[in-house]
């Protein structure tokens, strides 16, 4: 017998039985994901068994568990928790549905993108470091009548920090200042951006303590690479004369870098009070002002104006 004539016996037996494991019939998701249907007959085009094939139960099962065992490793070291935790209810639904293999992964993949872009926005905000997670939806732009509902909605857009713009906040406290700083940044978090948030006193402390232990460059830098740089209750503790030039510095370091949202109870012409230097506070005016969006929210508390409804609620 020549070489070309002779033949394995395992070749022999599955010549014999016909099985290959295409079809030029478009499958369906069930024709996947189901364990006993392993083969097609060549001649009748009849799905074959692992009954027919002669496999032993308890191999069969091990057979059948090691491409799960894969796919379950494949999908964590690829690390797509979605389709790890979702397929195979998707694969069962596809299969009730009668659709293919193409829609079937299209469904997984839309579950991927909307799971993964949830926690890219967790991720973000976190990052943020958000004394509370406020959105403009919740807050009441009646109460505030001096405040341009339209102009904080065109602000929620994010278009103004591409565009590394400013925004100030002014007006008394209790007014929600922080609040629509709070929701502008979530917005941005929401639109992909990076965010920091800090009140200026924060702020000052931390670029003091950094300038101290000699890692100044290295904070500033981290200040430098958020998209939006939120400093709340800007005016409310005056600043020590070393205070006042690192802040300016930061501040300085992002003009048309980067966005800044400030938030002050002050007018302008009261923040030399803060500064303590007219020439300093006009070299920081100028640069925040050139490209700025300034919020006037000038009224009653709007924290006592919740105080006082509350009690009228409960006296009625």
């Amino acid at each position: 017998m020549t070489t070309a004539e002779w033949e394995s016996p395992t070749r022999k037996r599955v010549r014999n039985r016909k099985v290959f494991h295409t079809t030029t019939a478009k499958p369906c998701v069930s024709d996947y994901f189901n364990p006993i249907n392993i083969g097609v007959n060549s001649d009748t085009c009849e799905k074959i068994t692992a009954d027919q094939l002669h496999v032993p139960d308890g191999r069969w099962r091990v057979m059948s568990e090691v491409p799960q065992l894969l796919l379950d490793h494949h999908l964590k070291t690829l690390k797509l928790p979605t389709f790890l935790r979702e397929y195979s209810k998707v694969a069962r639904q596809c299969a009730a549905e009668g659709l293919d293999h193409v829609q079937f992964l299209v469904r997984l993949v839309e579950l991927e993108l909307i799971d993964r872009e949830r926690r890219m926005i967790e991720r973000r905000i976190k990052a943020a470091r958000f004394p509370a997670v406020k959105s403009l939806d919740s807050f009441d732009f009646k109460a505030i009548p001096s405040l341009n509902k339209m102009q904080v909605l065109e602000l929620a857009r994010c278009e103004w920090i591409e565009r590394r713009e400013n925004v100030i906040a002014l007006g008394p406290s209790g007014t929600g200042k922080t609040h629509i700083a709070l929701g502008l940044g979530l917005a941005a978090c929401q639109k992909g951006l990076a965010v920091g948030f800090t009140t200026a006193a924060a702020l000052v402390h931390e670029l003091m303590e950094a300038r101290d232990e000699r890692r100044l460059l290295r904070l500033q830098k981290q200040l430098v690479r958020h998209k939006l740089l939120i400093i709340d209750e800007l005016g409310f503790v005056p600043l020590s004369k070393t205070g006042a030039e690192l802040l300016f510095e930061t501040i300085s370091q992002r003009y048309e870098q980067g966005a800044i949202l400030i938030t002050s109870n002050l007018p302008f012409d009261e923040w030399t009070e803060t500064f303590g230097s007219e020439r300093l506070t006009g070299a920081l005016l100028d640069r925040l002002t050139h490209h700025v969006n300034i919020l006037e929210m000038n009224g009653e508390s709007y924290r006592l104006s919740q105080s006082r409804s509350r009690k009228k609620n409960a006296a009625e």
